[in-house]
């Protein structure tokens, strides 16, 4: 069973996400935005982070960075949501140091084969 914290914006994924992962085993913690996201970061280790891009206060790029120059939670595996799923965009993500990428929309079974996929 792994520690997850989902940051997502919107209430309807938040719950989809939630439900998918946590039928698969895995303990989740939830964020409403990048700045809630960070403190809890800060506060505890997780097996797998997962971010939405396009978040209030801070975008999941933002958190991202920031989570990449915590000197304690650099290995920690990022996998980044987004609607923006252009090549580039891709690219920034990953230049970021984001492990792994989905486009949105998904479908939960492809969320849940990539978390057990990033877990492994």
């Amino acid at each position: 069973m792994a520690t997850i914290l989902l940051a997502e914006d919107e209430a309807v994924l938040r719950m989809l996400i939630c439900d998918t992962l946590e039928d698969e085993g895995h303990k989740l913690e939830v964020a409403c935005d990048g700045e809630e996201a960070l403190q809890k970061i800060g506060q505890r280790d997780y097996d797998l982070i997962i971010l939405d891009h396009m978040m209030p206060k801070l975008t999941g790029l933002d958190v991202l960075k920031k989570i990449k120059q915590m000197p304690d939670k650099t290995a920690t595996k990022v996998l980044i949501l987004s609607a923006k799923s252009q090549h580039s965009d891709q690219e920034i993500m990953r230049a970021a140091g984001a492990d792994d990428f989905i486009p949105k929309p998904f479908s939960p079974l492809e969320l849940a084969r990539k978390v057990e996929e990033m877990l492994a």
